[in-house]
């Protein structure tokens, strides 16, 4: 294994100009420069990471917290993150709350314990005072879907209100009149922003919310099955359903078929995400366009932007987009 000892008597410099070219110090001459790279070109020399983090007080490393490490919406998030933070020479460090308040707090201290130069936080626990002194311990910090005012320069969110009303009012001018719900976790904001879209669109036609129609549902697979079966029990007249995630509507498609209803003809369902699959079922389904690429590109735009002190003008509110299939059909 090559030394730092020996590029430096290739050179024919000391040590410490080695070390001192190798962090980019401003007091090393041209000359010297040159030599040692020349030396660690010829060599091969790898420099040793956890060293060149101790001179430089930089760990070349982000932190991210998600929800979970698996899922149509998590996994390109992250592949995305670590995919650009990967084009400036720095490493993705990744850990998951796993919906639970003390689960999220110990995955961010583990994060800083291992002095990342900057974290991207996806939290549904933790709450606005927390996340706050989060960002002062470590000022290069991206909060992703949720707004927190003392943070808005460095919060990234869609707009779930827009979302849910652009689903909505797609079914409402498609003629249904009897439009239920299946939301996500309420504890969750996005649920809640999601279904005052839906509330939203409702009033904009005059139609009376009715709390009977909106079920309690998951953005995950858990117990999505029977949330549908017993909004379908409490009332055969529903037309139409908008599900707060794509999984939530394949839920509703199981069901549909368990029980004779054929989904775009007797029933039409819009979703909300676009993940993959939505284009390859059938009917194709209509859902809301959750630009989850986008978000994962931003958010390490962001911390590397924060990181080096550079100017750049953060993206923090993305645009839903309703995509037309095939799962919504018009009422007479």
């Amino acid at each position: 294994m090559i030394t730092i000892k020996e590029v430096s008597e290739l050179a024919q410099v000391s040590q410490s100009t080695v070390s001192r070219a190798l962090n980019g110090h401003p007091t090393v001459k041209e000359s010297n420069r040159a030599k040692v790279f020349a030396a660690i070109e010829q060599l091969g020399y790898k420099p040793n990471a956890f060293a060149q983090a101790l001179a430089s007080s930089r760990s070349n490393s982000v932190g991210m917290l998600v929800g979970s490490l698996d899922g149509p919406f998590y996994g390109p998030l992250m592949h995305m993150a670590e995919d650009t933070v990967r084009q400036k020479n720095l490493h993705l460090i990744v850990t998951s709350g796993q919906e639970s308040h003390d689960k999220e707090a110990d995955s961010i201290q583990f994060l800083q314990s291992r002095q990342v130069d900057g974290l991207i936080i996806h939290s549904d626990q933790l709450s606005d005072d927390e996340l706050i002194k989060v960002a002062k311990q470590t000022p290069s910090t991206i909060i992703l879907n949720r707004y927190i005012p003392e943070l808005s320069d460095k919060c990234i969110c869609i707009d779930n209100e827009l979302g849910g009303y652009l689903a909505t009012k797609h079914l409402l001018e498609s003629g249904h009149t009897k439009v239920a719900s299946i939301t996500g976790q309420m504890s969750k904001i996005d649920s809640r922003d999601r279904l005052q879209g839906y509330r939203n669109a409702l009033a904009e036609f005059g139609i009376e919310y009715n709390a009977n129609l909106i079920v309690e549902g998951r953005f995950d697979h858990s117990g999505n099955h029977e949330a549908v079966r017993r909004l379908l029990d409490r009332d055969s007249d529903i037309t139409a359903i908008f599900c707060q995630n794509d999984n939530i509507a394949l839920a509703v498609y199981d069901v549909c078929s368990e029980r004779g209803i054929t989904v775009g003809k007797d029933l039409s369902i819009v979703g909300f995400d676009n993940d993959t699959y939505s284009q390859h079922i059938r009917p194709k389904l209509t859902t809301v366009n959750f630009p989850v690429l986008e978000m994962g590109v931003e958010a390490a735009k962001g911390v590397l932007a924060l990181l080096n002190n550079d100017a750049y003008q953060l993206k923090t509110k993305l645009t839903p987009e309703l995509i037309c299939r095939d799962s919504v059909c018009k009422q007479d």
